[in-house]
């Protein structure tokens, strides 16, 4: 049987030699970990460099990473997970260098939050004076959100409800875990970067633990939206739920479903309003028309001028409502290349109950089309 003495050759290795075969050693057995415990020695050198122990009752490793990697605030006791490398330093000490920590568990992911709050209400980005207003009518929107998550379900379904006229593009990302928040911050840049962006962006999310909200809690996103050129709208979570990436947007909603109400008029209000509208101008005519009638000479040149305003004004607001109404025509919005489809003469908003057989017409802008259904299945595209 072979020692473990059997192997040596004649050849000594030089201490940094040592060094880089333990390290080569090391990285093939464990290329990166992810480990867990709680932090204690913190500190930071010259603004560039950060060093802590991570420890549990047992035992104690080493961690370094560079400052700018660190992206939650940390001080000692808090728990965190890291995913690190294993090295051994020039100085023949065991060391994880540190790519990624975040905390764990609520005390620490709240002392953390806290911690980076203080220090961006001190500088001013939750400040009210640099919100921005949302568009009355927006006719060009941005959503930020993962496809299967139930909140951006919940708030494309609030949307086409309400301000169906409105151009929707989604920037699909990871909405919880590592890299979540890179995702969120590269695709603010693609929407910021573009040539002809989007009126508003919402950036939504339904609810979940703090663990799960916990990217919208990354200081360079937040950071990312308080930057945007764009004004953001955030429904993040339930009403009880606030993170720091809400607090930075221009307008905060309780839900994703209630960010969209927020952003996108009723029309059904709308077309009330217009027609609300119309018969208090008329109203008002009459009114001044009554009120003069008395002193017609003597107020003869003031009424005709206030007449005259009055129905440029009113000409103007009617001109307005003409062509809102005509985008909200269903001949117009047949004329853009959509259609209407009807079943045993209804219009069909949901499929899930057509059977194979059932007669359908499809209504086109200049045709009308019969056609048997054969199959009906789930879109899972959107």
């Amino acid at each position: 049987m072979m020692g473990p003495l059997d192997n040596l050759t004649d050849q000594p290795l030089s201490v940094s030699g040592c060094i880089s075969l333990l390290n080569e050693v090391l990285e093939a057995a464990a290329p990166a970990l992810m480990v867990e415990g709680e932090v204690a020695s913190f500190k930071i050198n010259q603004y560039k460099y950060v060093f802590f122990d991570l420890k549990d009752s047992e035992g104690t490793l080493g961690c370094f990473m560079m400052a700018h990697q660190l992206r939650v605030p940390l001080e000692d006791g808090m728990r965190v997970r890291v995913v690190a490398v294993p090295r051994i330093t020039p100085w023949g000490k065991f060391s994880l260098t540190v790519k990624v920590v975040v905390p764990v568990g609520a005390g620490s992911l709240a002392r953390a939050y806290q911690l980076l709050k203080q220090r961006l209400e001190k500088e001013g980005l939750f400040a009210a004076e640099r919100k921005r207003p949302l568009p009355e009518y927006p006719e060009r929107i941005a959503v930020i959100s993962s496809r299967q998550a139930a909140g951006f379900a919940d708030f494309m379904k609030i949307a086409a409800a309400r301000w169906p006229l409105a151009d929707i593009t989604v920037e699909h990302v990871r909405v919880q875990g590592v890299g979540a928040a890179d995702d969120i911050i590269a695709a603010l840049e693609t929407i910021n970067s573009a040539a002809h962006p989007p009126e508003a962006i919402a950036l939504v999310r339904g609810g979940g633990s703090a663990d799960d909200l916990a990217c919208f809690n990354d200081e360079p996103l937040v950071r990312a939206i308080a930057a945007s050129r764009v004004p953001v709208i955030a429904g993040i979570g339930h009403e009880v739920d606030e993170t720091l990436a809400s607090l930075a947007a221009d307008r905060t909603a309780s839900t994703p479903s209630n960010a969209a109400e927020l952003l996108l008029p009723d029309q059904a209000q709308v077309r009330q309003y217009l027609r609300s509208g119309g018969k208090a101008m008329q109203d008002a005519a009459g009114g001044l028309l009554r009120g003069h009638r008395t002193d017609l000479k003597r107020e003869g040149e003031a009424l005709d001028e206030a007449i005259r305003r009055l129905l440029r004004h009113h000409h103007d607001v009617l001109e307005r409502a003409r062509l809102l109404l005509r985008q909200l025509d269903p001949a117009t919005v047949l004329a853009r290349g959509y259609a209407i489809v009807r079943a045993e003469g209804r219009a069909l908003r949901d499929a899930t109950t057509l059977q194979p057989g059932t007669i359908i017409q499809t209504q086109l802008k200049d045709h009308l089309i019969e056609s048997e259904v054969r199959h009906v299945k789930a879109n899972r595209s959107r």
